[in-house]
């Protein structure tokens, strides 16, 4: 059995993970959709998937329509996310305590999204907490993204640590992957985005928690 160690510092997914931001990307799914005179999608149907961004959304509101069209449909969610990208957007609750619980434990915090730099960097300075973290890697940051593990050990190597000192937190299975193939100790988010037909006890996290601050409770 792996020993638990006390992470030098904690990496955490961004959407569905500190940031219940589900309705600002469905209100923007939905205009691409109005756009195109088709119904909207309701909350309980594209909060499930608001963890695999734009593509995930697409795919599901246009079936075998995305993939032609995939460039030309996310240019156009994209405009709509950029022009109201903190609407509905909100930390979940208890992410700043747990932010904070960390500091005061001497624990550094960082972002490893999926999410593009130029959305990413619009959407930080809504939440102070989250804008003073010393490491945001993006989508694009790089030249792959999770669950190819290289932009969390990109982070890691910013903060100047090992991977193994670091902490992975995720609502996604790429999040689980990519922090597992890292060498980093992996936590899902079992609060975020997860579908119905999910089977997150199949990813192999070291560990999960049912709301933020419970993670500290994790820590030895």
């Amino acid at each position: 059995m792996q020993t638990v160690v006390t992470p030098q510092a904690v990496l955490f997914d961004l959407d569905g993970t500190l940031l219940d931001s589900a309705d600002d990307l469905g209100a923007a799914l939905n205009a691409v959709l109005a756009a195109e005179q088709r119904p909207a999608v309701s909350a309980d149907c594209y909060t499930p998937i608001a963890s695999h961004g734009s593509y995930g959304l697409l795919r599901f509101a246009f079936g075998d329509e995305f993939e032609p069209r995939k460039d030309q449909l996310r240019r156009e969610f994209l405009r709509y996310y950029a022009a109201k990208v903190v609407v509905h957007s909100r930390l979940f609750d208890g992410v700043e305590q747990l932010l904070n619980g960390l500091s005061e434990r001497g624990i550094q915090a960082g972002i490893v999204t999926n999410k593009p730099a130029a959305l990413t960097h619009l959407v930080l300075p809504y939440f102070p907490c989250l804008q003073a973290l010393p490491v945001v890697v993006s989508g694009d940051t790089l030249a792959v993204a999770k669950p190819h593990p290289q932009p969390l050990l990109y982070a890691a190597e910013l903060l100047q640590l090992a991977a193994s000192q670091c902490w992975y937190v995720g609502d996604a299975e790429r999040d689980i992957q990519a922090g597992k193939a890292a060498g980093m100790h992996t936590v899902l988010a079992r609060y975020g985005y997860i579908h119905a037909n999910d089977q997150p006890e199949q990813w192999g996290a070291h560990a999960d928690i049912e709301r933020p601050q419970q993670l500290l409770q994790l820590i030895p």
